[in-house]
């Protein structure tokens, strides 16, 4: 009797990574015929900051991991193509400024960030020298919650426009994917498929890609189904999906991601503890 104990794989529970765990269940049943690794695999969703962790803990095998935890240490690796990227506007991962950016003394980072965390971060000291505080801004607190003079939001809940009672309150608005491509001209690269294994098998991978490549061409009725229970409109989430996402890392996807690493590795980011668990 076989006792290798099942595939613990951890993704996003928002919905930019929908595509790439579109029918996993039923793609990894009908792989684990031929591929008996497969059998029992168990998809596991939760923020992308306690994915990190779930896999630093070896609570998981492998994690669909922002980018910046995949960069920081250096015994997990990248194992698949399949990614969330942009190439411009995300429209999913926003700072709204209280203050002018080079005047930001204070920033409250969402709580399920890391990547952008980061990327936050090195923008302003690119461009202002800025190091503001930090303080954490809880998953289900708004803009409302935190006085701070920056606040970076991510995911599906960056996806609303704030209030219109509270928009008058904030002087400036940062895209950080199109910020990053204004400076860069690359995409930039927000989580990958990662694993601390040193070896994985083939069939994990053609599972993951597999289910991007059936994702991608699935967006609308995955932003039928995912978009309502958010606030969205169908037209919202499926615009969202196709426009202003990437799913594959391909050679400038690549490129944005060694530059992004480069360039936290010199602003002393990828080395600073506090980048992530003091937030």
């Amino acid at each position: 009797m076989d006792t290798t104990p099942a595939l613990r794989i951890g993704a996003v529970n928002y919905l930019n990574s929908k595509p790439l765990i579109h029918r996993f269940d039923s793609l990894a049943e009908e792989l684990a015929t031929a591929h008996p690794e497969l059998a029992g695999v168990r998809l596991l969703c939760d923020l992308p900051s306690r994915l990190a962790d779930s896999l630093a803990a070896e609570r998981l095998d492998l994690a669909l991991a922002p980018a910046f935890e995949a960069l920081a240490e250096p015994s997990w690796r990248i194992v698949s193509d399949a990614c969330v990227a942009a190439d411009g506007p995300v429209s999913s991962v926003k700072v709204y400024f209280r203050k002018p950016p080079a005047e930001v003394e204070s920033l409250a980072l969402d709580e399920g960030s890391r990547t952008s965390a980061a990327l936050c971060r090195l923008l302003l000291r690119q461009r202002h020298a800025a190091e503001p505080r930090r303080e954490r801004l809880p998953i289900g607190a708004s803009l409302t919650d935190t006085r701070a003079d920056a606040v970076l939001l991510i995911g599906d809940r960056a996806m609303h426009a704030p209030d219109p009672a509270v928009r008058g309150d904030f002087v400036a608005e940062w895209d950080l994917a199109e910020e990053w491509r204004r400076d860069t001209g690359l995409p930039f690269v927000f989580a990958v498929w990662t694993s601390r294994h040193e070896e994985v098998a083939p069939a994990v991978v053609r599972l993951l890609e597999a289910c991007r490549d059936g994702g991608v061409v699935c967006f609308d009725s995955i932003a039928a189904a995912e978009g309502p229970p958010l606030g969205l409109t169908v037209e919202h989430a499926e615009r969202y999906l196709r426009r202003n996402l990437r799913f594959t890392l391909g050679p400038r996807e690549r490129r944005g991601l060694e530059l992004f690493e480069r360039a936290c590795r010199e602003a002393g980011l990828l080395s600073d503890p506090a980048t992530t668990h003091d937030a």
